[in-house]
């Protein structure tokens, strides 16, 4: 675990020098040059004995002599070693005196490379020759006199293989630690010419001290910050647990899945983690790479942690579907940074290790706050409790508010909502919330039932951070009302009304995108909005519930039977949800009894009565008209209160018609244009006023 030794140098633009390669380097340079020395002695020899001399370097000239030197098979490694022994012992002297050097070197970044991606002798002198290009361009000229071809001024298989006393050809297979790692490139040049083959820019740069970035990487991968852990985060006893892992197995590899919400801290936690073990972190995001790009990408992000000494981090959605690549060996020690429910296929040959980030108590939520905006000091007495109390809020929303210096708690609360609001995507519509309590027309009891509900909302955060109350309800802990009645009665105002008082957003589930024709599908929906929703703090609105919470259905065949699976788990999963929930249904009939019986809070809005419908009546009036009009029309409002059984949803869009119709003949709000737009409503629903209806409202005066 303990960091890299060569010394890391900044990266500069200036040449390459010999001067600044280390003594590896060198002695690597050196080595290919005495074997390039040793190469051409031999092919001079050779030459010597043609009757046309050295080649002349035109590429496409073929001489009798060089035509029968190829047939005779005059250039055979046999041939070359036996002729070395004899006239190129000066060479050999030298070499041997190198590679014992080169064997014995333990501490450079060129043995290290050796040691992480296992390279055998043969790989090494591929890499050498390639990596002798890279550091000395000068010897594309010597390639190409060394494969008698002007135009092959770079590096082959034919070419290591002859240098270096491995045949005529190729010995390399595609399984080679060079390939397999990418530390050597190769492509085609062109039709019926050698595969050009050449040292990755960024092993050449490494192995010279400059540390950088995987070109790979570079949009996907960032460094993790070890910053002051909470308390009660477990570093010591997950340290421990690596190095014994680590100690016990020479081939060990551990992946610790760090599992939480979003901003609950899991990429610092593995950040601090990493900094004890004498690590950094990178952080990889699976899902900024293609499904085709997987492996590759998956291989470079082990490459670059193996380079820096750096463990892995790995987040994203996309986990959950790609299996870890088989033959890759990973970095010993590497997260996963995943969400409560999310499943991440098993690997060969590692170890897994989980860590739950558990949710911030009240008062670490307190003290959070205080160490991140200490103005908050200076705030309304009561202001930061309240946000403590109201928004179970991870470090990193914290954090993400402190960053905009709010004002006051109010401001921060704003802030926190609107930070979260993305969470749910297209699977719920936000809802403005402008009402209050003042606004909404219900009779007694239904308006205790509201005022309880807020109350307990407001109380719960606390309340079930006792031990004795999570002990006595393991489950069943979120708060749910059930609000039936006609539509129009007020039960997607009263939600509303419920958010508006808690100072809390309202999302109304979309069930279009919910509810599946498929088996399983509604459930899995329904689960993915209940685990995103769950630490938001927001009240959700299920519109239409009994969509979803419908009665079981008798069991007739085996889709019957799998529906009513799907139903059980519906019922299941709310129940276990811990937030404030709100459903409205205009069939409480429909509802399945086993879901009923789940709820805390179950609310009838009834059609209103002749007082409420005045009521509404003149508060709509009132405001969007103002006083002298409401004074001018009371007498008209009191008839329609009294003679039409209307709900509070068609009162208000009558009056808003008729504004437009008094607007479009500039005139003042009058009794017509009252009637006129109570008679659209009425029409929606295939009514009208009846010709005694008709003559007694128009014909009284305006």
């Amino acid at each position: 675990m303990s960091a890299i030794t060569p010394e890391v140098k900044t990266q500069q633009s200036q040449p390459i020098v010999a001067s600044e390669l280390d003594a590896a380097l060198q002695r690597l340079l050196l080595r290919v040059r005495l074997l390039a020395k040793r190469r051409v002695a031999w092919l001079r020899h050779l030459w010597s004995e043609e009757i046309s001399g050295p080649p002349n370097g035109n590429a496409l000239a073929v001489n009798h002599a060089e035509v029968d030197s190829i047939l005779e098979g005059k250039d055979m490694p046999e041939a070359e070693v036996a002729w070395l022994a004899q006239h190129g012992l000066k060479y050999q002297k030298k070499l041997d005196e190198i590679e014992t050097d080169m064997a014995a070197d333990r501490s450079s970044r060129f043995a290290f490379l050796h040691q992480i991606f296992g390279l055998d002798a043969a790989d090494s002198d591929m890499l050498q020759v390639c990596l002798a290009l890279s550091l000395d361009p000068a010897l594309a000229r010597a390639y190409a006199y060394l494969q008698d071809h002007a135009g092959r001024t770079y590096t082959t298989e034919e070419l290591v293989a002859r240098l270096c006393g491995h045949g005529t050809c190729g010995i390399w297979s595609a399984d080679s630690a060079l390939f397999r790692w990418d530390l050597i490139l190769h492509r085609e040049v062109s039709a019926g010419e050698p595969i050009l083959l050449a040292c990755d820019p960024l092993i050449r740069n490494w192995l010279m001290g400059f540390s950088g970035m995987d070109p790979f990487l570079v949009e996907t991968a960032h460094l993790g910050m070890p910053l002051p852990p909470l308390p009660g985060w477990p570093v010591a006893e997950t340290v421990e647990w690596v190095r014994k892992i680590v100690d016990r197995r020479q081939q060990g590899r551990i992946r610790i899945r760090v599992q939480g919400v979003v901003g609950s801290g899991r990429k610092t936690l593995a950040a601090v983690i990493s900094s004890h073990l004498g690590m950094p972190l990178l952080a990889v995001n699976a899902d900024a790479v293609a499904d085709d790009d997987w492996r590759r990408f998956n291989m470079h992000a082990q490459r670059q942690a193996f380079l820096d000494r750096s463990a892995l981090a790995w987040y994203g959605e996309s986990l959950s579907r790609r299996a870890w690549p088989a033959g890759i060996p990973g970095f010993p020690v590497q997260f996963l940074i995943v969400d409560k429910a999310q499943t991440i296929p098993a690997a060969p040959e590692c170890v897994d290790y989980e860590i739950n980030m558990m949710e911030l108590g009240r008062e670490e939520r307190l003290d959070i706050w205080k160490r991140y905006i200490p103005d908050s000091a200076a705030w309304p007495a009561g202001g930061l409790s309240q946000l403590a109390d109201c928004f179970r809020v991870t470090v990193g929303e914290i954090v993400g508010v402190a960053a905009k210096q709010p004002g006051n708690a109010e401001q921060a609360g704003v802030l926190i909502r609107q930070q979260a609001r993305h969470r749910l995507g297209k699977l719920a519509q936000y809802l403005d919330c402008p009402f209050t309590l003042d606004d909404l027309v219900v009779v007694a009891h239904v308006r205790q039932g509201l005022d309880d509900f807020i109350f307990e909302a407001r109380e719960r955060t606390a309340f079930w951070e006792k031990p004795e109350a999570r002990r006595l309800f393991p489950q069943g802990r979120g708060l749910m009302a059930l609000f039936s009645g006609p539509s129009g009665t007020g039960k997607t105002m009263a939600a509303q009304v419920i958010a508006a008082s808690l100072g809390l957003d309202l999302f109304r589930i979309d069930l279009s995108a919910v509810v599946s024709k498929y088996v399983g599908e509604t459930s899995q929906n329904l689960e993915r909005i209940l685990s995103r929703a769950e630490n938001m703090d927001v009240v959700l609105f299920f519109d239409e519930a009994d969509a979803l919470f419908g009665k079981r259905t008798e069991i007739k065949d085996a889709h019957d039977r799998f529906a009513n699976t799907d139903t059980n788990y519906l019922l299941q999963a709310i129940e276990n949800y811990q937030g404030i929930a709100i459903l409205a249904t205009n069939q409480k009939g429909h509802m399945d009894t086993a879901f009923t019986r789940r709820i805390r809070y179950m609310l009838e809005f009834n059609r209103p009565d002749i007082g409420q419908r005045l009521l509404i009546w003149q508060k709509i009036v009132g405001e969007l008209a103002g006083a002298e009009s409401l004074r001018h029309l009371e007498s008209h409002l009191q008839t329609l209160a009294r003679e039409m059984d209307v709900t509070g949803a068609q009162i208000k869009y009558s009056v808003l018609s008729a504004l437009f119709m008094a607007r479009r003949q500039c005139k003042s709000l009058d009794s017509e244009h009252l009637l006129h737009g109570l008679e659209r409503e009425l029409m929606k629903e295939g009514k009208a006023f009846s010709e005694r209806e008709r003559g007694r409202f128009y014909g009284q005066p305006r």
